[in-house]
């Protein structure tokens, strides 16, 4: 029993140290991508959301507009990405991946698919389709709203 108990004070400090890892190996794979961490966690998210907001995607980021904007920036000068007026709000942008920007993402994707890779050698289809149905259990179990703290 008191196994149980000293695994589950260990559970986030693991979770965060895996999720280390893979950022730290991802970075070093990509570094010759020329991006920031930040600038394809935009890209990203702009294949999720395509057209976005410029402030929808601060929110997405949880960066500050005037951040987000030094980033699409960067981005724009590159031509990954493009901006054009919302036609809903004068005040607003939204930004569209160009077709630079989904050659590049595309890259990203197989450096991510390298990491998983690498982070799963050993482990059997039966145990990763397990391993990500708990971490969808836990995600689900923390975003849950409830007031009750019970």
């Amino acid at each position: 029993m008191s196994n149980h108990k000293d695994s589950n004070d260990k559970l986030g400090f693991v979770i965060q140290d895996i999720a280390r890892l893979m950022r730290w190996n991802f970075d070093r794979r990509a570094q010759n991508l020329e991006l920031t961490r930040a600038q394809w966690g935009v890209l990203a998210n702009l294949t999720r959301c395509p057209g976005a907001q410029q402030k929808t995607l601060a929110d997405l980021l949880e960066v500050t507009p005037i951040t987000l904007a030094r980033h699409i920036d960067r981005l724009e000068q590159n031509g990954w990405v493009r901006r054009e007026d919302d036609v809903e709000d004068r005040r607003a942008k939204r930004v569209y991946l160009t077709e630079k920007g989904q050659e590049i993402l595309g890259e990203l994707q197989s450096v991510g698919q390298e990491v998983r890779q690498q982070a799963l050698t050993g482990i059997n289809t039966e145990e990763e389709e397990q391993l990500l149905t708990l971490l969808l259990r836990l995600r689900q179990n923390l975003g849950t709203s409830s007031t009750d703290d019970s």
